[in-house]
């Protein structure tokens, strides 16, 4: 399976723990821990643009952070104070100092309303834009499981530069966060393994010690002799083809250079190493900048933690927006100082923002109705744009709302890919990407 073993079991509100539900197959005839998300098809386009989708597990509290309600009455508005930004009139959270002066380099979206009020199905609609209907372990009940925006830029846009087009940098799993009715070949490459540990090594791009490159070259040799087999014994070499190609890419990850040199964090300063902070969260988000910054067209990093239903001002104070603050800045000057931002979407937000009233336990519940969805880079607004506002107590959108649907429609569009595609599942339904959904233009540039 890609990836590694967290030795923590994170969970839920819900019970259900953080582990992706799709399990990835392996290659135990290479002794290697490279599966079928390796296979993901050849780019069909040349494009330069990438997506850095930084995941706030849980559901953040944009009341306290992005969207505060100052005159609101205590048990709405909370503890925290509004801080001015980079944007004239434009506030956040005193605990996102740094962000505040990035604002003018941040579109906001606050018209996203979903039905989904659970964890797992909050992230169907959040990550796919799809409705669904999940059982009590997270499993899909009577309903197709619909790909997530990385694993539908995998399908479209494929491979570059020899790097895989899809990766998730999180401990643990997270919801539907994977290619759904598409298949386990357009899954993300998952990377559990700790940026900020001094023996941080992804092994899925090296050559175990148990094999070496003897070895390894000897197996591809005993391969390419099976398939030259197959190929008399078959009428289509359709299959083998397919496998092949499959191969390569492999191979072609654990034995290039570019591969390697993405993942070797150790290259960067330690200046820029304490800029982003010297955390798993403020690691991977630097991680992610090199890993598009060598050609991966979509990274998420997961930051979890977020559901506050109990001490929500302490865990919010230390260590959450700390963590946040420090990566999600930096990550902005770091990209805009290299020449990266206009070639790269970087969002933030979670599966939905918390209640407006603070509840007996001085936390925040699951609220699908009013989130804030925070986007930078290519194709946005860069002026610190709001599209959208909440009522005066954060209970509501304020005229027109957005769906899900929407949401993907206007990362894909970004992104060059078809919102538009019609793909077909086992049974040859018809499944529309976006089901209808449309750009939301006064977020775009």
């Amino acid at each position: 399976m890609l990836g590694f073993q967290s030795t923590k079991m994170n969970r839920f509100c819900d019970g259900v723990d953080r582990r992706t539900f799709l399990q990835l197959g392996s290659l135990p005839f290479f002794g290697l821990s490279l599966s079928q998300a390796l296979a993901a098809p050849t780019s069909a386009g040349d494009d330069n643009l990438s997506c850095i989708l930084l995941w706030c597990g849980g559901g953040i509290s944009t009341v306290d952070t992005f969207d505060m309600k100052p005159n609101a009455p205590i048990e709405y508005r909370g503890e925290f104070q509004p801080i001015a930004t980079s944007v004239p009139g434009l506030t956040v959270c005193e605990h996102l100092p740094r962000v505040a002066r990035q604002m003018h380099r941040i579109g906001q979206i606050r018209t996203i309303v979903h039905a989904g009020s659970q964890h797992a199905e909050a992230n169907h609609f959040m990550l796919t834009g799809h409705p669904q209907v999940p059982d009590v372990n997270a499993q899909p009940v009577g309903s197709v499981v619909h790909p997530c925006f990385g694993s539908v830029v995998s399908e479209q846009l494929g491979w570059r530069n020899s790097l895989p087009p899809f990766v998730q940098l999180s401990a643990g799993g997270i919801h539907y966060h994977h290619a759904g009715f598409l298949g386990s070949a357009l899954d993300p490459l998952r990377v559990k393994a700790d940026p900020n540990a001094g023996t941080f090594q992804v092994e899925d791009v090296s050559i175990p010690d148990s094999i070496g490159n003897v070895r390894l070259d000897r197996r591809r040799r005993m391969l390419s002799q099976l398939d030259e087999f197959q190929r008399v014994r078959e009428r289509s070499a359709g299959d083998v083809s397919a496998r092949n190609e499959f191969y390569d890419q492999a191979f072609g990850l654990i034995t290039s250079p570019a591969a390697k040199k993405a993942f070797q964090i150790g290259e960067e300063s330690d200046a820029l190493r304490d800029r982003y902070g010297r955390c798993r969260e403020g690691q991977s988000t630097l991680l992610a900048r090199r890993l598009v910054e060598s050609g991966v067209r979509f990274v998420t990093v997961n930051f979890p933690g977020y559901d506050t239903h109990d001490k929500n001002f302490i865990e919010l104070k230390d260590p959450l927006l700390p963590k946040l603050d420090a990566a999600y800045a930096t990550l902005l000057d770091d990209l805009a100082e290299r020449g990266m931002l206009e070639r790269t979407l970087v969002i933030c937000m979670g599966e939905f923002g918390r209640t407006p009233k603070v509840n007996a336990q001085t936390g925040r519940d699951h609220y699908p109705k009013v989130n804030s969805i925070c986007m930078s880079g290519a194709g946005v607004r860069m002026d610190g744009h709001v599209h959208g506002r909440t009522s005066d107590r954060c209970e509501f959108v304020v005229g027109s709302e957005n769906s899900t649907h929407d949401l993907v429609a206007t990362i894909y569009s970004i992104l060059g890919v078809d919102y538009g595609r019609i793909y077909h599942n086992i049974d040859n339904r018809p499944i529309f990407t976006t089901d209808n959904g449309k750009p939301i233009r006064g977020i775009l540039a």
